[in-house]
């Protein structure tokens, strides 16, 4: 057997087509063009290169791109007020402030700041709570890009079932809560499982998002299961030469993807879908404070 790859780079091209095409549609029928703020404080280094490409990503679909680049030492006071203002402004109609901040900031205050329907990284407490009680919530990008691919592969996920394996709030518990929505049984594994990997073995579907390079090996996975490798890791890469580094996921796919019945590979699996979501996010947002109905298939 050798597992179907789930390309992730191809699938979020056509997301980001289905974004712009409705993009278009609001602009021609409504005059309304939605608007995306991001936040960087400082000058970290991998930081500013996602809010490049998260600037770039933006308008290419046509929307507007409002990017403010904060000193590394500004306040809290100042921080809360642009955020305020962005949450009073019509034009913008999702907001994220890119993570890490310095420490001197408190990323969940700042998180709690944001208008929870503007909030399109999904992080909110009433985003989480509206998620967790099946109404209808900004969803956090990555979890939200897992269920597309997911959806995408089988068509229904009723009676699927599925393991987590992470329980962040980030990715592992939205991603349970989107899948039992979908009718999926779930578990949630974590350090503290045991026989995790017979818990593993048992699934349908295996997502893996422990943040430990190639952790998962083919002994964990049952024949035919479908794998959502959500890891990114770099590591040493002594076959390209000294110093050199790879990007890696937290599933061996070496010794998995024989096994498995489909698999996302690290990179081009699951990363591409982030921005993607961003974007499809951003738009469900404009749509829902215009009255107007949401994009079928770019929401949870």
């Amino acid at each position: 057997m050798t597992a179907k790859i789930i390309d992730g780079k191809a699938f979020a091209i056509t997301v980001r087509a289905k974004v712009a095409d409705h993009v278009a549609r609001l602009k021609e029928e409504h005059n309304l063009t939605p608007g995306l703020a991001v936040i960087l404080v400082g000058q970290d280094p991998a930081s500013q290169v996602y809010v490049r490409n998260k600037h770039k990503a933006t308008l290419e679909v046509g929307m507007n791109s409002f990017e403010y680049k904060l000193p590394i030492d500004v306040s809290e006071q100042e921080l809360y007020a642009l955020i305020d203002k962005l949450n009073e402004d019509p034009q913008v109609h999702g907001i994220l402030c890119q993570f890490p901040v310095p420490e001197h900031l408190s990323e969940t205050d700042i998180v709690a700041r944001i208008s929870p329907a503007k909030d399109v990284d999904g992080l909110h407490v009433i985003n989480a709570g509206l998620l967790a009680t099946g109404q209808r919530a900004m969803v956090s990008c990555t979890p939200l890009g897992c269920l597309m691919l997911l959806r995408d592969h089988y068509g229904s996920l009723s009676g699927k079932t599925a393991v987590v394996v992470g329980r962040s709030n980030l990715v592992g518990k939205p991603l349970a809560q989107l899948l039992l929505r979908d009718s999926c049984t779930v578990t949630i594994a974590h350090s503290r499982t045991k026989d995790i990997e017979a818990v593993c073995r048992a699934a349908d579907i295996v997502i893996a998002a422990i943040g430990r390079p190639e952790m998962i090996t083919s002994d964990w996975i049952k024949d035919g299961a479908t794998v959502i490798d959500v890891g990114i890791n770099r590591i040493a890469a002594p076959e390209k030469g000294a110093g050199k580094m790879k990007l890696v996921g937290d599933v061996d796919f070496a010794s998995v993807s024989p096994k498995a019945g489909a698999i996302t590979p690290v990179p081009g699996g699951v990363g591409p879908m982030t921005i993607a979501c961003l974007l499809a996010n951003t738009l469900t947002a404009c749509s829902r404070a215009n009255g107007l109905p949401e994009p079928v298939g770019l929401s949870a």
